[in-house]
This record gives structure tokens, sequence and C-alpha cells, in this order.
């Protein structure tokens, strides 16, 4: 329905509900004639008040709500559409984000933030960016990209590990630590990863040239392995980008909205985000929207198939 049509129905509405709210002191059909409707109209309006339109609308907002309750806030209108339509709702993203605009639903602010964790003055070689920005990967276990971020607490800072596969954008491997030590941050955050997840060929290890993934002990764990480890360029921010985009999303949707008063409550939700709702809920735009476990398992499917 056009933006006049819709703005005529709704006066023709309120002139309506004044006729009803007044019948006790007016004649209808005379209030009709002075306000030029007809009565016809008005007792058939007395009769469906709510328009057919007018409950699919109220159906359809029910449904987002539902949606963004479901992601705690999280999802905007391409995933909620995305998520109803898998539920055989038929609905354009376009439509759901103008009701979501009307009703006041609004998914969180993204917030900026400015993260250094990474500790580049050091000595160790640094090996060449083997990655070059190729941002995805024919199947899992053959490129992995690593980052470390920090936590605020009340407590102090708690600081955050993972590893990250390109082919499902899954978080493979993670590690939360009170300090920045290799073995507590990019030691203990592979040998997760390495753990969940068998290496296909030879794998592409990508991170920073921070301290933690250049020195002896990170070295040591990747010795006799098909693995080719790959670093960003000084100061370039963008050569780990899927990695850097997973920790806006953290922070977005979590970190950014909650005060831990201790690390262990920010261990525990954080563990609760990338366990109970990244990897198995979140519908990921560079996956078609797909959650990661979504496309693992398509990934699963499809060599079991071939």
């Amino acid at each position: 329905m056009k933006e006049g049509s819709q703005h005529l129905l709704q006066e023709r509405r309120k002139i309506f509900r004044f006729i009803k709210e007044n019948a006790h002191l007016f004649p209808v059909e005379k209030m009709c004639k002075v306000l030029k409707v007809s009565s016809s109209g008005y007792y058939y309006w007395r009769k469906h008040p709510v328009g057919t339109r007018q409950r699919n609308q109220e159906q359809l907002v029910s449904h987002i709500r539902r949606v963004h309750a479901q992601s705690q806030g999280r999802y905007g209108s391409p995933r909620i559409a995305d998520a109803l339509r898998e539920q055989g709702v038929k609905v354009s993203r376009n439509r759901i984000a103008r009701l979501m605009r009307k009703t006041g639903i609004c998914s969180i602010v993204y917030k900026k933030y400015r993260v250094q964790t990474t500790d580049s003055n050091h000595d160790y070689p640094v090996p060449k960016n083997l990655l070059n920005r190729e941002f995805t990967a024919d199947k899992p276990g053959q490129k992995w990209v690593s980052d470390i971020t920090y936590i605020a607490t009340k407590e102090g800072w708690l600081y955050l590990t993972v590893v990250l596969d390109l082919a499902d954008r899954k978080v493979v491997g993670w590690a939360m630590s009170e300090g920045l030590k290799a073995v507590e941050t990019s030691v203990a955050a592979w040998r997760m990863a390495f753990k969940n997840r068998v290496i296909d060929g030879k794998l592409v290890f990508h991170s920073d040239r921070g301290i933690q993934y250049a020195c002896c002990e990170f070295g040591d764990e990747l010795k006799g392995l098909p693995v080719a480890q790959s670093m960003s360029r000084k100061g370039n921010c963008w050569d780990n980008a899927v990695a850097e985009s997973f920790f806006k999303t953290l922070k977005s949707e979590l970190v950014n909205h909650t005060h831990f008063a201790t690390r262990a409550a920010a261990r525990l939700a954080i563990f609760e985000y990338i366990e109970g709702w990244y990897n198995q809920r979140r519908k990921h735009s560079a996956l078609g929207y797909r959650t990661p476990c979504q496309q693992e398992s398509y990934f699963y499917t499809s060599s079991m198939a071939a």
C-alpha cells in the first residue's frame, strides 16, 4: 500500500474511533454525514476493527521482536530477515528495517575501540605475509588467523586470544589470561585449535608481529608440523582483518554493554559468547548468513558426498 493511501486509511480509522466514542451523544448516521464517511464503512469497521494488513503487520512485528530477543538485541534487519526466511516467513529486509524503525527495535550500536596488545619491538624473525589478505579457504584446516585483545574488569585486564579458521570463520581455539606471556596466550590458543581441528595439507597460520607469535615458545609449537607462519606488515591491521572483525563484533555485541565485576564473570560471559552464540548461532554475512557451525557442516557433508 502506498504511503498516501496508508495515511488516508489511518485518518478514516481515527474518524471511526471518534464516532464510536461519541455514539451516545449524537446519531451515528449524522456524524458520518458531517465527517464525510459512509455509515456502512463505519459499521464494517466496528465488526472488523483490525484490517488484514494490520493484523499481518502486528504478527510480523511479533516475529521480529522474538528473533531480536533471541539474539539478545544483536541482530539488525539483514540477519532478522534471514532468520525469518529460514522459518518460512517470506519478508524483505527493507520491510523489516521499516518496521524496526517504526517500532523502535534496533540492534546494538557498534562502538569504536582501539586495542593495543601488539608488542612488535623485539628481535625475533618476522615471517613474510603469506596470507596477503586472501581471507577465504577451500576447506577447513588450510588457513587460520589469530590475534589478542583485552577485556576490562574491576579486577584488572583479562586478555583474550583467539584462532579462527577462514573456511567457516569458526573460533577453533581460544585462551583467556591475566598476563600476556606466550604460554598463556598464543601457545594456549594454538594448542586448543590444534586439538579441535585437523590440519588439511599445509596450514597458513597468520597473526600480527606481536612477540607472542614471533617468540621461540610459539615457534617450538609449530616445529615438525605442516605449518607456514605468516605475519602482517608493520602497522597494518587490515592484513589481519578477520580477527580484528571478530573482536569488533565481540566488543559491540557483548563487552561494551557489560560491566564485569570480576575476571571470572568475564571468562564465563566470553565462553558463553564464543561457544554458545558466535560459533553455534550467529549468522555470518561472509558465509551467506550461515553460522560457523552450519558452514562447517556444509564442508563436511560436501566432502562425504564427493
